[in-house]
């Protein structure tokens, strides 16, 4: 089943909803980043929970989350857009701890359970919007649920899952969404929380084959879920020679110097996907010229 994500509504546009399926779009990540056991499932979430806000922006308008925990895993940074394009990664991407009292992946024990949670908008304005909460888990649904809460101010609850196989590599992933409108009966949120109660993890649900529609439907049965658009969702990197051009440029005609004199040329690596870009010393001169000019 290809990577895609839902948005629709519920209880008659009392709740918007969204729904993603994200397995494939996760396993390239691990693969890029060879994360191991617990860190997989943590970049995974991050990632999961990027798609999920992503969606809500327009077309271009894309958005940063950065997650600085004091657990071994150290930050992960996950960026999304409007396209259902995603790319993320973690600065520790071999963390395999054991299993947690509940006997699940212990991502609290990698995130860690303090530290800062924020999310950067470029809605294509002057400034870009930042918003920034304590991490109040580790477990990072609980966290992107409560950064909604504070800085958006809209009442949320957000699960992410990543099924992890014992090779390390991503077997389902997934997550969902909901958000209160305003006037939304106390009915409505009752039977939201108890049905959340009983609800298997994301994960287990994509694993069995329901699709981003089906899982909407088990979390709210008698909802009237109205699907209003699909979207496909893929890790998506959109680095490039002249992105790594401009940030050398940067760095000063001095430091390029060094570069051609100690390495006699450069290689520069994207964090995020791993792309390697070379510059040899005939390309490092044209851009110390320009750093001069």
């Amino acid at each position: 089943m290809k990577d895609y994500l839902v948005k629709a509504l519920a209880y008659d546009g009392f709740v918007r909803a969204y729904a993603v399926s994200a397995t494939e779009t996760v396993a390239e990540a691990q693969r890029r980043h060879q994360t191991w056991h617990t860190a997989s499932a943590a970049l995974g979430r991050s990632m999961v929970g990027g798609l999920l806000l992503g969606s809500t922006l327009k077309g271009d308008d894309k958005l940063t989350v950065k997650i600085q925990g004091n657990g071994p895993a150290g930050a992960i940074i996950v960026d999304s857009n409007g396209h259902g394009d995603v790319k993320g990664y973690i600065k520790n991407p071999q963390i395999s701890l054991p299993l947690n009292a509940a006997g699940k992946i212990d991502v609290r024990g990698a995130v860690g359970d303090q530290g800062i949670f924020t999310v950067i908008k470029d809605l294509g304005l002057k400034e870009p919007f930042s918003g920034q909460t304590p991490i109040v888990s580790g477990e990072l649904g609980e966290d992107f649920t409560y950064y909604l809460a504070v800085s958006e101010q809209v009442p949320s609850a957000v699960g992410l899952s990543v099924l992890v196989e014992t090779d390390d590599t991503i077997r389902a992933a997934g997550g969902f969404m909901l958000q209160i409108m305003p006037g939304a009966s106390e009915e409505i949120i009752a039977a939201i929380e108890a049905r959340l109660k009983e609800l298997p993890r994301v994960s287990t649900l994509i694993d069995e084959g329901q699709t981003p529609e089906e899982i909407l439907a088990t979390l709210m049965p008698d909802a009237g879920v109205e699907i209003l658009d699909t979207m496909p969702v893929q890790f998506h990197c959109d680095c490039n020679k002249d992105k790594f051009a401009t940030a050398i440029i940067t760095l000063g005609a001095k430091e390029i110097q060094a570069m051609i004199d100690e390495d006699h040329g450069a290689e520069a690596v994207c964090s995020f996907c791993g792309n390697k870009y070379h510059f040899d010393e005939n390309e490092l001169a044209e851009l110390k010229k320009e750093a001069i000019a």
